[in-house]
């Protein structure tokens, strides 16, 4: 009797598992038509919101039932709710805040990997996501121009990758100092001296400030009129500091674009026995094209790197690197263990040796897929286009006497000020700015540049063309037109 009740409960287990299985199918070809109309939709798509907050609160805030609802039911009212709140940041003409959009190729792998489920934290809960994780960092090291035996941890954006790279800076520092800043902490530790250039990115002031350095104790070094470090300021603040010390520089002025000297930097933070970090979040890309190299000379003598990918390698957020040259102090900041961890030996790779995650998503797979689809030439491709749409943006917008193009434009960045008479500059600018976002062609954001209004016009999406950004200009000069009156 007892054999033939587990023989009907099995049977029961397996329809309600087909009948799962088969709604499993419906709700997920439901989600790819809906991805795939968003995605065909995005070159015509308006790049601002069209529901107020209001109304988004109260479309999504529907009372929670006892029962649950139907999976179609709610997947179709998730994206009915959300169309309204969707920017078209992934589109051809968003030109705000550095953001990438993502080839198809990766939204397909990052697709796999929430199917897969994959927890990328060990090699045991998923070999396939340690092996390519493995693969994609001797890719990016290849890419990027770095030392091929530095160690790379994917993470979720820059600022990760800098307080990933920068605990390896802090663990290295102050372990040449005879301190053990993992088992002893920072309490009664060495004092580490932190330089910073004036215009560093704040992602690395909130990396810095968890790794537990007071942003009101980092030294900032004066930097040139394009927001650069200068190599004989950094000299002279070192030579006035004693004990550890750690340099960040960056590649990729947020506002301008451009580039410290860290072939210059490195070698005198080296001479100095410093750390010195490259806050490279989207300007380390640079380095894949043969065409820009040269302006990052010297970077591969730096100690530590950070990127995105997310950004200019044009995968889906969220996706950061950072990359360590100092293995061994890479891992010994990183790394924790557990007898239930069963973590390798060292033949093959444990994500939690370079990450601050133990459970994390399998990121590696859309980086492995992105740069197997573009190759070498397809990245530097991806690059090069990217800086002639800027550059093209400046010769489009500079011959109008009303707008002055403030700075060089030496990669994606373009930073554009209005002028006219009878009103100030500032508040013309931000008032364009609104009205271009207003508008709708585009979409761009404002910065405060050596304390001046500037639009900020940032090109890092594989799909823009030369179309878009003559559309765009356009669009920006009719504003201005109907501002200035």
């Amino acid at each position: 009797m007892k054999s033939l009740q587990l023989g009907d409960a099995r049977r029961d287990d397996l329809r309600v598992l087909s009948a799962a299985m088969s709604k499993n199918n419906e709700v997920l070809n439901r989600a790819a038509t809906i991805a795939n109309r968003f995605l065909g939709d995005l070159g015509e798509r308006s790049l601002k919101p069209s529901a107020s907050i209001e109304t988004l609160r109260q479309s999504f805030d529907v009372p929670l039932t006892d029962g649950g609802e139907g999976a179609l039911d709610v997947l179709d009212s998730l994206a009915a709710s959300a169309e309204g709140g969707l920017t078209g940041s992934a589109g051809p003409r968003y030109f705000g805040f550095v953001i990438g959009g993502s080839l198809p190729i990766a939204v397909a792998a990052d697709w796999l990997v929430s199917a897969w489920d994959q927890n990328g934290g060990i090699y045991v809960t998923s070999p396939a996501s340690s092996v390519v994780e493995e693969v994609a960092a001797r890719w990016l090291l290849d890419l990027l121009g770095l030392p091929p035996r530095a160690s790379v941890g994917f993470v979720t954006g820059c600022q990760m990758a800098d307080f990933t790279a920068l605990a390896a800076a802090r663990h290295a520092v102050l372990r040449r100092a005879g301190w053990n800043v993992e088992e002893l902490g920072l309490a009664g530790a060495p004092r580490v001296n932190i330089i910073v250039g004036s215009e560093a990115h704040i992602t690395v002031h909130s990396s810095l400030r968890m790794l537990g350095f007071g942003t009101k104790t980092f030294v900032a070094t004066p930097t040139d009129d394009q927001g650069r470090m200068i190599s004989a300021e950094l000299a002279r603040t070192l030579r006035s500091l004693d004990g550890p010390a750690i340099i960040c520089c960056q590649v990729g002025n947020v506002n301008t674009g451009a580039f410290d000297p860290v072939g210059e930097l490195a070698e005198i933070a080296h001479e100095r026995g410093a750390w010195l970090h490259v806050d490279g979040a989207f300007g380390l890309w640079a380095a894949a094209s043969p065409r820009r190299r040269s302006l990052l000379k010297g970077v591969e003598l730096a100690d530590s790197w950070a990127t995105d990918a997310h950004k200019w390698l044009n995968v889906p957020y969220d996706s950061g690197i950072a990359i360590v040259a100092d293995s061994a102090a890479h891992r010994a900041a990183m790394t924790l263990s557990a007898a239930y961890l069963e973590q390798t030996a060292g033949a093959e790779r444990d994500a939690i040796d370079w990450v601050p995650e133990f459970s994390r998503r399998a990121r590696g797979f859309p980086i492995y897929a992105a740069i197997r689809f573009l190759g070498r030439r397809g990245v530097a491709d991806l690059i090069d286009r990217c800086c002639s749409h800027a550059e093209r943006f400046a010769r489009l917008l500079e011959p109008d006497g009303r707008v002055r193009i403030l700075s060089y434009v030496v990669l994606n960045q373009v930073l554009v000020r209005f002028e006219a008479t009878g009103r100030d500059a500032d508040e013309l600018t931000r008032s364009v700015i609104r009205r271009v976002q207003q508008e709708g062609t585009c979409w761009l954001g404002g910065t405060t540049w050596h304390g001046m209004a500037a639009m900020r016009i940032s090109v890092s999406n594989w799909s823009t063309t030369e179309a878009d950004v003559e559309r765009s200009a356009a669009a920006i000069l009719r504003c201005l037109d109907a501002e200035v009156g």
